[in-house]
């Protein structure tokens, strides 16, 4: 019997959408979102899995559905039905760090196959970066027949920035934010995480400061309507529904609302230009990889992390 390729998808989204265009091979969704909460160097070891349902259940109120996970994942226990792998991912940090995840578990488990890489997000002819899922089929299979063959240094390159984002110094990440590799906009997800920590000024990171800035330049009626231009505008984050509400929610203590529209409040303004510190008062430390949000500030002049005086001893 013919080997087969092995897809992994980064969600049931695309998955559906290759099986729709009936492209020859097996099919791996991956279903996490590993940007978020607290992760290990070794990939879905049970103490992992706990450490993403704890996280999952205190953070979203939701039960990680693990026997999904781990069925979609014992594929990669029958890799003997498999002549290579192709991994489909897109340009922003949702996808990366899952993708990091994932090339470091065929890593962990010793797969030799050979390794591809479809990525999305510059479209000829279209402004805006694209996921792959928003491709038409022309483009989508077009993006496949261009997939590149990941090198041993692009594996290890990987298996270097997942362990370091595993680890307590993301300071370490900073070298590859220039560095060259079939991962095109590693460079840029990697600066973006960076800026997730709170601004050494204002205590507002990246994502929270472009939230309050919309607020204050758009005419947003509401909180949905607040939602929908944060998800379009969010830049190299690719946050889901979920995170995004989450984060405007901490963010209310910045807003007025009334019946026609939301506006910054006085704190709202004073944020923005730096007047405080109001990390402490967002109050959303959550884990990223090994470290916690309020263990470090992003100091913009010296364009690096620094520990938080409350945690610089």
């Amino acid at each position: 019997m013919d080997k087969k390729t092995l897809h992994i998808t980064n969600g049931t989204s695309l998955t559906h959408v290759l099986n729709e265009l009936n492209l020859e091979g097996d099919k791996l969704t991956w279903q996490e979102m590993l940007c978020e909460g607290p992760t290990l160097e070794h990939v879905y070891s049970e103490k992992f899995i706990e450490l993403r349902k704890a996280f999952f259940s205190s953070y979203y109120d939701i039960d990680l559905n693990v026997s999904e996970i781990k069925e979609e994942l014992d594929k990669l226990n029958h890799i003997t039905n498999y002549s290579e792998i192709v991994l489909w991912f897109e340009y922003d940090l949702f996808c990366h760090i899952n993708l990091l995840a994932i090339i470091n578990l065929i890593q962990q488990k010793k797969i030799t196959l050979p390794l591809y890489l479809v990525t999305s997000g510059r479209v000829r002819g279209s402004k805006n970066l694209k996921g792959l899922s928003e491709l038409n089929p022309g483009n989508l299979l077009k993006h496949y027949r261009d997939k590149v063959e990941l090198t041993p240094e692009d594996i290890d390159l990987a298996r270097t920035v997942w362990n370091i984002y595993c680890g307590k110094d993301h300071n370490l990440l900073k070298p590859y934010i220039v560095k060259s590799s079939s991962f095109i906009y590693l460079n840029s997800c990697l600066k973006a995480h960076l800026e997730r920590f709170p601004d050494s000024k204002s205590g507002l990171n990246n994502i929270e400061r472009n939230i309050l800035e919309i607020v204050k330049d758009a005419n947003i009626k509401s909180y949905h309507h607040l939602l929908g231009y944060a998800l379009n505008y969010q830049g190299f984050y690719g946050y889901s529904d979920l995170q995004i509400l989450r984060i405007i929610e901490k963010l209310k203590i910045f807003i007025s609302e009334d019946d026609t529209n939301l506006k910054l409040n006085r704190k709202g303004h004073e944020a923005l230009l730096g007047k405080h510190n109001f990390a402490l008062e967002i109050g959303n430390n959550i884990k990223y990889g090994g470290v916690y949000k309020f263990d470090f500030q992003f100091n913009k002049k010296q364009n690096k992390l620094v520990k938080t005086v409350y945690n610089a001893n």
